[in-house]
């Protein structure tokens, strides 16, 4: 089995994190994200995984290399944004598919029974089967009602008001080589938009998911898939967490410092004394100066944080930047990588600095 991981965004609203760190590698409960997808995969029989990268595209190769788990990767490289259909028939272009092929947004953390989706697939012939999960609020998602047999009558992208099912498009699509061939080469080319509403009637079905799902792409959803990561609401194989439910990676300095609950260090991190990180998460050899206090925050490896500093409730501090003593990062506000500010700083709530240019 072969499956293709649409991995190309720049990941705009995990911003200023992704300015230096590709989304699809970004550390999520201290691994590559895109490493409990690719779990996942392997679980499921896929033998290869094509990564269609755009954004720092080299980044996620460094990081995941050329085979994982015993899975071989390929990657196909978007010189500019295709889509989310348009890299899948680059792939076929280049030559790269098989006959069947599963399809995923790289950007979703969950535990959903691919097996179960290709035997569904294949039991009603369906040119394309697309997963289809519960949501309390559709406003957001494309909304997919089926009939009993599983047959798609309408696709919905974005549907406001009264939608006619709370089951959205969960981005885990299985195709036929024959829905490859009818999307365009060569542009931008949308499955929710053009492939999908033209294979209605055609041989498009949908599968019911009742399974763990969530979109990490913004500051608030990365920070709820690591607090469900740490509390087991998602099948993973991280390591055991301590009694705070949170994940220390060694080697690291804490002794003195109130780590938790449900906080994520990664290895060579230091906290100093008296500080408190609590529901936060520390990304690898991030410096925490003595008496600090972190909530509901998220700061980038090799950050420096100068003694008695504060970071507020959704503040996200790039990667490299120092912040000087006494300094406070309102709620919900953002410092650049590489950014130094001075001792006393104060960045509002909502607040962006230190970005240039």
């Amino acid at each position: 089995m072969q499956a293709l991981v649409l991995a190309g965004g720049e990941g705009t609203r995990l911003r200023p994190l992704t300015y230096t760190t590709p989304k699809p590698v970004m550390p999520l409960a201290g691994r590559p994200f895109l490493s409990f997808m690719l779990d996942r995969l392997r679980r499921h029989g896929v033998e290869e995984v094509i990564l269609s990268c755009g954004f720092l595209s080299a980044g996620v190769r460094d990081v995941l290399g050329d085979v994982y788990g015993g899975m071989r990767l390929r990657y196909v490289i978007e010189e500019e944004p295709l889509g989310t259909a348009g890299p899948v028939r680059l792939a076929y272009d280049e030559g790269l598919l098989a006959e069947r092929l599963l399809v995923l947004n790289g950007d979703v953390l969950t535990d959903m029974d691919l097996s179960a989706e290709l035997a569904q697939h294949k039991r009603t012939g369906a040119v394309a089967t697309l997963a289809l999960v519960a949501v309390d609020d559709t406003a957001s998602y494309g909304v997919v009602p089926t009939d009993r047999e599983g047959r798609v009558q309408e696709f919905l992208e974005k549907t406001v008001g009264h939608a006619p099912t709370h089951r959205v498009n969960a981005g885990a699509y299985v195709l036929e080589r024959d829905a490859v061939e009818r999307v365009a080469p060569g542009r931008a080319v949308s499955f929710e938009h053009e492939v999908f509403p033209a294979l209605v009637g055609e041989g498009l079905y949908g599968w019911p998911a009742d399974c763990y799902w969530i979109d990490i792409g913004t500051r608030e959803r990365y920070l709820e898939a690591t607090w469900d990561l740490l509390a087991g609401r998602v099948e993973s194989d991280l390591p055991e967490r301590d009694e705070t439910g949170s994940l220390v990676y060694q080697p690291g300095l804490v002794s003195g410092a109130r780590i938790g609950p449900q906080s994520v260090l990664g290895a060579h991190c230091s906290v100093g004394v008296g500080a408190t990180v609590e529901r936060s998460v520390l990304h690898e050899g991030v410096l925490v100066g003595p008496d600090c206090s972190l909530r509901e925050a998220v700061v980038g490896e090799r950050s420096r944080l100068g003694e008695r500093t504060q970071l507020e409730p959704g503040a996200v501090v790039g990667a490299g930047a120092t912040l000087g003593a006494s300094t406070t990062v309102g709620e919900g506000a953002q410092v650049a990588p590489d950014a130094e500010l001075p001792e006393g700083a104060r960045v509002a709530q909502g607040e962006v600095v230190g970005v240039t240019g």
